[in-house]
């Protein structure tokens, strides 16, 4: 039976309603990227479009100073750059290998059954319960404003994510055909890698990208755990003001170029994506 042209008139409304709210600010932040500084300090007045659009806020960025501008950075983009994109990378590979590995073991060979209540321990507490004693042992160690400690630690946060994400992938393959393996003689290291792996290649994708963004949109960690030489990407431009107050496009053409990332290896892995996070949901 057809639904009455009224009420598919009315969801239409309401779904185009939804877009414009999520899409409203992402259309905001693109034009204040290109709108010079004279459009976007306070008393300009509100305008939609750019009038005269530029590329000044990307130069301030990359370059520490641009032209009209008296305020200069102390570092330009490209360090926090590459201490977001080798911080949040090495996190990942750390906690999806962990979560994966861990959740194999918990699922196939029944041990360790209080693991999943034990990791998930980690994220039952506000971060700035226990980020005191983790400063403390990471400046004992060394790890205070260095690529390797605030991997640790990514790796360390996202692991339940990778965890919980994974065991309910694996759940999902019939051991019949890990069993059928390993009576032709594979071992269990080559029926994970060569047949069970493969199966859940789509949840693994999905996994690397929800941990990556996880680990790439920090704030607080790499707030608490670095100075100078690995400030990450959230925590500069946190540091974008001045005298002028708030330097708004230049946080939006950051906020721009910081979305490449996370959507290039969401492009690079979609073909995976749709299937992993409807993995399962078909079961009967």
């Amino acid at each position: 039976m057809k639904a009455p042209l009224s009420s598919l008139v009315i969801k239409y409304i309401v779904v185009l309603f939804a877009c414009m709210i999520v899409i409203y600010p992402l259309f905001w932040m693109i034009t204040m990227a290109f709108k010079p500084v004279a459009e976007w300090t306070s008393g300009s007045g509100l305008r939609w479009l750019p009038q005269n659009p530029t590329l000044s806020n990307f130069e301030y960025l990359l370059r520490g100073h641009t032209a009209g501008l008296p305020v200069s950075l102390d570092r330009t983009i490209l360090g926090p750059l590459v201490s977001s994109l080798v911080a949040s990378s090495c996190g990942t590979l750390l906690a999806v290998t962990a979560g994966t590995l861990s959740s194999y073991a918990v699922v196939r060979f029944n041990t360790l059954k209080l693991l999943p209540l034990s990791v998930l321990q980690l994220r039952l507490f506000p971060p700035l319960a226990v980020m005191t004693p983790v400063m403390v042992m990471w400046a004992f160690i060394g790890a205070i404003d260095t690529w390797w400690g605030l991997s640790l630690i990514y790796g360390i946060v996202t692991l339940p994510f990778a965890f919980w994400l994974m065991k309910t992938f694996f759940e999902e393959v019939p051991i019949e055909i890990e069993e059928a393996a390993r009576v032709s003689g594979s071992s269990y290291w080559r029926i994970f890698y060569r047949i069970t792996l493969p199966i859940v290649k789509p949840g693994l994708a999905t996994c690397v990208l929800f941990v990556f963004v996880i680990n790439w949109s920090d704030y607080l960690l790499a707030l608490l755990l670095t100075q100078k030489d690995w400030v990450t990407l959230p925590v500069f431009m946190s540091s974008l003001n001045s005298a002028m107050g708030e330097m708004y496009g230049m946080k939006a053409a950051l906020g721009l170029i910081a979305a490449i990332p996370p959507v290039v290896l969401g492009l690079l892995i979609q073909k995976h994506l749709v299937r992993g996070l409807t993995f399962g949901a078909l079961k009967q």
